[in-house]
């Protein structure tokens, strides 16, 4: 689902809310979270999950092409963990897996 396809979703399931106002309110939600994280701060959505950063240690990689050695330089990325509310709900909706 993309950023759109929620906006939409949300603005049909709130007839009284502005597809406007829906787009604001998702921006914002998402702005807030960014800005979190760009301060080192975990943002925990209970029964979602919870989003942190990790950092990353500067190493020599290597070029796929040619195997040469590349320095790689620390940075830190952004890491979420499914909540157990969401796990359990995405795996009661799984379809199984028949073999044959």
């Amino acid at each position: 689902m993309t950023k759109s396809e929620l906006i939409a979703e949300l603005a049909d399931a709130n007839p009284h809310l502005r597809a406007a106002d829906v787009e604001l309110i998702v921006s914002t939600i998402f702005d807030e979270i960014t800005q979190a994280l760009a301060r080192g701060e975990r943002v925990e959505l209970r029964g979602f999950g919870a989003f942190t950063i990790k950092h990353r240690n500067a190493r020599t990689g290597r070029n796929p092409r040619t195997g040469e050695a590349v320095p790689v330089d620390e940075k830190v990325v952004p890491f979420f963990k499914a909540g157990k509310e969401l796990r359990e709900r995405v795996n009661r909706g799984k379809p199984s897996r028949g073999r044959a």
